[in-house]
């Protein structure tokens, strides 16, 4: 039969409290169980004395028997210092997935679009600044004389 560490659930709607129990592996998470070895409350603060409560020499037997603690409790077996737990690695775990890894790429493509754009409209406009004052230069602007009508109102 095989053996696991594992929390079975206890208290109220949004007030957890479990129990840590040895159990079949093939009962269910709340159901009948072996042997009760511990308590676990979540609510209480990290540094509470009675957040984790376990009877030391009875998780060691059965750990020595085979049964095998579930992450979270291994976890908590780790802090108490029954049992060393390796380290896991999961080195994509801040990797974005795939759509939004498509998202920034259309982000950073759009953004460089935008700076070229910008880079093509600022040396069109100081190729046309650069350009005005030298025709300016050559010749003065000359205004148009306006020359009055030869017609004069007839008087009478």
């Amino acid at each position: 039969m095989a053996v696991a560490i594992r929390l079975s659930r206890g208290g109220a709607k949004k007030r957890p409290y479990y129990r840590i129990v040895v159990t079949d592996v093939r009962s269910p998470r709340d159901g009948k169980y072996l042997e009760q070895v511990g308590t676990y409350n979540p609510v209480l603060a990290k540094e509470d004395e009675n957040r984790v409560k376990l009877i030391e020499d009875r998780v060691r037997y059965w750990i020595g028997v085979g049964a095998q603690p579930t992450d979270r409790v291994a976890r908590l077996l780790d802090k108490a210092g029954i049992k060393e737990r390796a380290a896991t690695n999961n080195p994509n775990q801040a990797e974005p997935g795939k759509k939004a890894k498509e998202r920034a790429e259309d982000r950073a493509t759009k953004l460089r679009e935008a700076e070229e754009a910008a880079a093509e409209a600022a040396a069109a406009k100081q190729a046309v600044s650069a350009e005005a004052p030298a025709e300016g230069a050559e010749e003065p602007a000359a205004e148009t004389p306006q020359v009055e009508s030869a017609e004069t109102p007839a008087e009478g």
